[in-house]
């Protein structure tokens, strides 16, 4: 049957495919408007299927706070010319509307919302058979509650993120925002940190500290026996030394034995208390890079956050932020 230019562009209208899509749509439906609907997200579902081991790492993420309840929110595709589109971007606001209007605190329940006379999860999966990409939800987060900040970082819909201050304080909240953007926090403070975190960076931090002991004490050693550090440094030094003439045989053995001897010496012999009180130092550094209030302040590096908030109101303090990005980290 022909199809009219006019029903052509209420389908698309209505579903967001392109005009050929539209158009081959409509004519296998013989103009039946909701069987052409159903044709477009069944295209939408073979190619989700099909695509669904396809890594999405571009995407739009977006931001919003109203009446108490603010989110965020990513739709995720595998290429930036789709997540760039008007589209694609009006599709995700859409979503974050829905999900703030019902002020829902999970990613099941924001699928599971109506929009567009379907669901959200039908929609992004309809997105598919329009762009031929995968798509995905991702990144759902929220803050309820007043005082709260948000920041879409440079207008690029990449990294978005949340702040809430105790009272309000918008110039600052809005700082802190940039702050949570820019340097990636890991958590509020340092009762704040997981635990398991906190057992994980003590570990990296005590294994480090044994390593550099052990490297120090090899150096020392390899320069007592007039070794050059470079050539000792490892086997493919050593096997260069050799075969320029710079040591012999003999020598790349006595290296080999000495890193090996200081190295075990080293190891069953490390004062504890030493690597202990080390292990803390790093861990002060650890909890100063990566809690927000003990951050220095990006603005002004001769201050930390808490401290530029209490210069605005010595009461003036973070109680929670939300961060999420598409950029690998």
């Amino acid at each position: 049957m022909a199809v009219s230019i006019a029903d052509i562009q209420k389908i698309r209208k209505m579903t967001g495919a392109g005009l050929a899509d539209c158009k081959k749509a409509l004519t296998e439906s013989n103009g039946d408007f909701d069987k052409a609907i159903e044709i477009i997200r069944e295209k939408g579902q073979a190619i989700a299927a099909k695509r669904s081991d396809r890594e999405t790492s571009n995407g739009c993420v977006l931001v919003k706070a109203t009446d108490g309840f603010a989110a965020m929110i990513a739709l995720k595709c595998e290429t930036d010319f789709v997540a760039n589109g008007k589209d694609f971007i009006a599709l995700t606001q859409s979503i974050l509307d829905a999900a703030v209007a019902a002020k829902v605190k999970t990613l099941d329940e924001v699928k599971a919302l109506p929009l567009n006379g379907s669901t959200v999860q039908d929609e992004v999966v309809a997105r598919s058979g329009i762009t031929g990409e995968k798509t995905e939800l991702d990144g759902y987060q929220y803050i309820e509650g007043d005082n709260v900040s948000v920041y879409d970082h440079m207008g690029k819909h990449m990294l978005c993120t949340m702040v809430q201050t105790n009272k309000p304080a918008e110039e600052q909240a809005h700082a802190i925002a940039m702050q949570v953007a820019a340097m990636n926090p890991v958590a509020l403070d340092e009762a704040s940190v997981p635990q398991e975190v906190k057992d994980s960076e003590l570990k990296v931090a005590i294994e480090k500290t044994k390593e550099e002991q052990i490297n120090k004490a090899v150096e020392a050693a390899l320069k007592k026996a007039g070794f050059n550090l470079y050539i000792a440094e490892n086997e493919e030094h050593i096997n260069e030394g050799i075969m320029k003439g710079n040591i012999t045989e003999a020598q790349a053995e006595e290296i080999r034995k000495i890193k090996k001897e200081t190295a075990e010496q080293k190891a069953a012999n490390m004062p504890e208390q030493m690597v202990q009180n080390i292990a803390k130092g790093r861990m002060a550094k650890f909890y100063k890079d990566s809690c927000l209030l003990n951050q220095e302040f990006i603005q002004d590096s001769k201050q930390t956050v808490s401290q530029y908030l209490q210069a605005a109101d010595k009461e003036l303090t973070v109680v929670a932020f939300k961060r999420f990005t598409l950029r690998a980290e």
